[in-house]
């Protein structure tokens, strides 16, 4: 990953123009996907599709080959913090995101997700803080904004 890039992408995460951040995301969550080349790229790609179709056990087979493959690639275990989210394991979606955060500290999507996790499993100060973490990097986010606000009255 070219770090001079993602800190000038980063940087436009924090401008007030909206298009500058949005073409940022983009850029980013494609750095991301492309970390590993079209080898990586194309696992993703084959697990979503097997996602997509409701073969969930499949989809993390392939996913979980992908990590062993290639331990140090956030994505594939960004993708697979999804898949576990989205069939509520919230506590091995929370494993995987804080193994993307422990590669890619920056990875938003990560923050976020652990939050969520957090929040599913009540833990609501803990989601706040990863949510506000999430928001250091994109601070225009609304939807972490929304969820801090969600979480802090569920702690009220």
């Amino acid at each position: 990953m070219d770090s001079l890039s993602i800190n000038s992408l980063l940087k436009d995460l924090k401008n007030s123009d909206v298009t500058v951040r949005e073409q940022a995301t983009k850029k980013i969550w494609r750095i991301w996907f492309q970390q590993k080349g079209i080898y990586g790229l194309e696992k993703i790609d084959h697990s979503q599709k097997l996602l997509d179709a409701g073969e969930i056990t499949e989809a993390e087979t392939v996913l979980t080959r992908l990590i062993n493959e290639q331990p140090d690639f956030a994505e594939a275990w960004n993708r697979r913090a999804f898949l576990y989210y989205s069939i509520s394991d919230y506590k091995k979606s929370l494993a995987d995101c804080k193994m993307v955060v422990h590669l890619n500290p920056v990875h938003f999507g990560a923050l976020h997700g652990m939050g969520l996790c957090y929040a599913a499993l009540g833990e609501y100060g803990e989601a706040i803080k990863a949510f506000k973490r999430a928001l250091a990097i994109q601070p225009y986010s609304l939807v972490n904004q929304k969820l801090i606000l969600e979480c802090t009255f569920r702690i009220s």
